[in-house]
């Protein structure tokens, strides 16, 4: 039966426009808004009454990797400097495809035309010498426990180094309550550096794939739980979303040239990270190349070391038959770098169109936030977005560096915060005790 001459429930007098459905979603969100604001109002009674404080979850940036070049003491906006040191020759860069699959409309193919297999690209701008003098040759199986043989002598015995997995290994058993037995890898100065390659996988575990290297620069001051957490996060997406293979990972501490409180010398922060890495890990590695820099280095030209160290010297990696391949090399960084790279006269033009365009952007999202608005937003990133690849936190992580620092500083524990032997280096050297950092900077944790 019509509702004839009844006024409908959401009606109201001289009502000219079209009535608003209710739907239950919409009934579902009142009735959830109304709860939620009883129930603070109650809450914010009763902490009244009994002096209770209540605290509230952070909203805070998510702060894993951020490079921010105007800590360059020597910084001067790109738009005013013209001297600014150009990144690598494109062509000494492999020309790889972007991290996000290709659409078929992209190829320039028929619609119907099957996408092409890996394993019959061309190798166009990647070393063609397999078994060449530029294979890498490396030291150790990363199921072993640390010895003192040297690289060399590993290298002769033969041993096969496979990708990562998710599977955890024996060496990584007691890696919460034990200092690890490994030696320190890294020189101290440039003439004894050698770039590290004991856990770079040797050959790929699918030959339908392209091999990958990631890479995170920033302070690492000290690293924590989520510095090491954010690779697994970055190595699951890749193998679920792309049609790459992660060969190694690297951290890339920053030199002392980097001016921004709260940073420990950086003999300190890469051997943190060696300990970290050390007995937690199977293939993440520590590269001492960037702090050992008389000037800070450009993220851009960190990138290109990189490039030069795998692929010009070491042609790429060879494929179980035999064919030489060009590794991709991506940054790994938080959601704050992304926006930071949106702030005018910060990052040079020809920076960004290097990093993302030639390498590519593994962003880690901060719960709450929109990174792919904002990369709709900037005409340079919505160029290269298929070489961006967002990593969602499925298990929110707040751990920060800052925080660390600050909690070192209050005598408070940052017990399960990060590793046992990272705690443990820092008591023993005295770090952040006696340091300060503005409140601006606390308050904002907007620094890894």
């Amino acid at each position: 039966m019509r509702n004839v001459g009844k006024k409908l429930p959401w009606s109201a007098p001289h009502r000219t426009s079209p009535p608003q459905i209710l739907s239950f979603d919409n009934v579902r969100k009142s009735v959830l808004r109304s709860v939620i604001l009883a129930l603070e109002t109650q809450l914010g009674s009763i902490s009244r009454a009994f002096h209770i404080h209540i605290i509230k979850p952070s909203q805070s940036k998510l702060s894993i990797i951020s490079m921010d070049p105007t800590h360059d003491p020597n910084f001067t906006p790109p738009s005013q400097n013209k001297d600014i040191e150009p990144p690598a020759h494109s062509s000494k860069i492999p020309d790889n495809m972007p991290i996000e699959p290709i659409v078929l409309a992209d190829m320039g193919e028929q619609v119907d035309a099957p996408t092409p297999h890996p394993s019959a690209a061309n190798n166009n701008g990647r070393a063609e010498k397999a078994g060449s003098l530029y294979q890498s040759k490396i030291p150790r199986i990363h199921t072993d426990l640390m010895d003192s043989l040297s690289d060399e002598e590993l290298a002769r015995a033969g041993h096969t180094i496979l990708p990562p997995s998710i599977k955890v290994r024996l060496t990584q058993i007691a890696d919460l309550e034990e200092v690890p037995h490994g030696i320190q890898r890294q020189a101290k100065n440039l003439k004894d550096y050698k770039f590290p390659t004991h856990r770079l996988a040797t050959t790929l575990l699918d030959d339908s794939k392209y091999p990958l290297v990631v890479v995170a620069c920033g302070s690492f001051s000290p690293i924590t739980y989520l510095h090491l957490r954010m690779f697994e996060m970055a190595l699951d997406a890749i193998s679920e979303q792309t049609r790459f293979e992660v060969i190694g990972g690297y951290y890339s501490p920053v030199s002392d040239n980097y001016k921004k409180q709260g940073l420990a010398p950086s003999h300190h922060r890469v051997r943190m990270c060696e300990l970290a890495c050390e007995r937690t890990s199977s293939w993440l590695m520590v590269d001492s190349w960037e702090l050992l820099q008389l000037k800070y280095t450009r993220t851009a030209l960190v990138l290109d070391h990189f490039n030069e160290e795998l692929n010009v010297k070491r042609g790429g990696i060879t494929t179980k038959s035999g064919e030489s391949r060009g590794v991709k090399i991506m940054l790994l960084a938080g959601g704050d770098l992304i926006e930071s790279m949106g702030e005018p006269d910060v990052w040079a033009d020809q920076d960004l169109h290097h990093i993302l365009g030639k390498y590519g952007c593994l962003i880690v999202e901060r719960t709450g936030a929109d990174v792919r608005s904002f990369l709709l937003s900037h005409d340079i990133m919505y160029e290269h977005r298929r070489n961006v690849l967002v990593i969602k936190q499925l298990i929110y992580n707040d751990i920060s560096s800052t925080k660390i620092r600050l909690f070192i500083r209050r005598g408070m524990s940052v017990q399960y915060l990060l590793p046992n032997s990272v705690i443990r280096y820092i008591q023993e050297h005295k770090l952040y005790i006696n340091e300060t950092e503005p409140v601006k900077q606390v308050l904002n944790d907007k620094g890894d």
